[in-house]
């Protein structure tokens, strides 16, 4: 950890270490190691739709009871429908899921989300940015959402509490590791209205897509000694303009690309991301004082932006 932490974020950082130091590297619980397993078997076991839902939240995030933290690096660009994509900013994102198993072959993902803007491809925390579109300087809203809740099971997925309901995609083994995907997307009207907030509205209807694909080895995937695989986490999505950008109902959004991992440890953070997020979204460190759910956006506009 970088011993030029403050005492603040050192403190604040205390709750997620505790909830991590209880895992193991693999999550692991003691037993003889799985038989190797081949594509094809890996495959055949996948027919039985309550495999499916134990093998999708092991390696999501667990098929027990157990908190699984990915860190992501987010890298967010503008598209406005014509040319190239103009680089904007990194979100560096912490995502918080508290896993419970439920009867009937489902588990529960409660989430909580944070993320903190910096200078585009850096860890560099943004106090100011320069929109490249506009020419405008913008003060960044750091971001927290949730807790919302993803149930898996052997039906599919259900979200409460998000304003995306993730649709699972196939699951496929081949060369040796096992591919989960999923999508979203949303079309609603915005809750931000362009009559009211012309400047800071992205138009009257609110657009959001995504898509993610988690990946495992295909012997941890199936491995019953192991509650949590090691995985992959990718995502790519493409959303309406966020409102602290102030690019009123300007044609386009921004498209964001992201990578991660699920992190055992705080000290898997890179040392000066994880100082961003101390520092400026101490909220995820301390989940019990969290007592309802956030929404960025409307939280932004509740403080009266300028």
């Amino acid at each position: 950890m970088n011993p030029d932490l403050t005492r603040r974020s050192v403190m604040a950082g205390l709750p997620l270490a505790a909830g991590l130091a209880a895992a193991s590297a693999t999550a692991a619980k003691p037993g003889k190691a799985s038989p190797a397993l081949s594509d094809a078997e890996a495959m055949a076991r996948l027919v039985d739709p309550a495999t499916r839902a134990r093998v999708r939240a092991r390696v999501a995030g667990s098929c027990e009871a157990e908190t699984v933290n990915i860190f992501y690096r987010l890298n967010i660009y503008g598209f406005t429908g014509e040319g190239n994509l103009v680089p904007f900013y990194t979100l560096n994102h912490l995502s918080v899921n508290e896993w419970t198993p439920l009867s009937g072959n489902r588990y529960q993902a409660k989430t909580f989300e944070c993320g903190v803007y910096c200078a585009f491809d850096t860890d560099e925390v943004l106090t100011e940015w320069k929109n490249p579109l506009t020419g405008e300087m913008r003060k960044p809203f750091q971001f927290l959402g949730g807790p919302f809740t993803v149930t898996h099971g052997p039906d599919g997925m259900v979200a409460m509490g998000a304003e995306l309901t993730p649709r699972p995609m196939r699951m496929e083994a081949f060369g040796g590791t096992l591919f989960l995907g999923a999508m979203a997307d949303m079309a609603r009207p915005n809750p931000i209205s362009p009559e009211k907030y012309p400047q800071f509205s992205s138009g009257p209807i609110a657009y959001w897509d995504t898509v993610s694909t988690t990946g495992a080895s295909v012997a941890q995937a199936f491995d019953e000694n192991i509650t949590s695989a090691d995985a992959f986490h990718h995502f790519q999505n493409l959303g309406s303009w966020h409102p602290w950008m102030k690019m009123g109902a300007r044609p386009g959004r921004t498209h964001g690309r992201a990578v991660g991992v699920k992190v055992r440890s705080l000290d898997q953070i890179p040392a000066a991301a994880l100082k961003g997020l101390q520092d400026y979204t101490p909220e995820i460190f301390d989940r019990k004082a969290w007592p309802k759910p956030r929404f960025d956006t409307l939280e932004y506009m509740a403080g009266n932006p300028d």
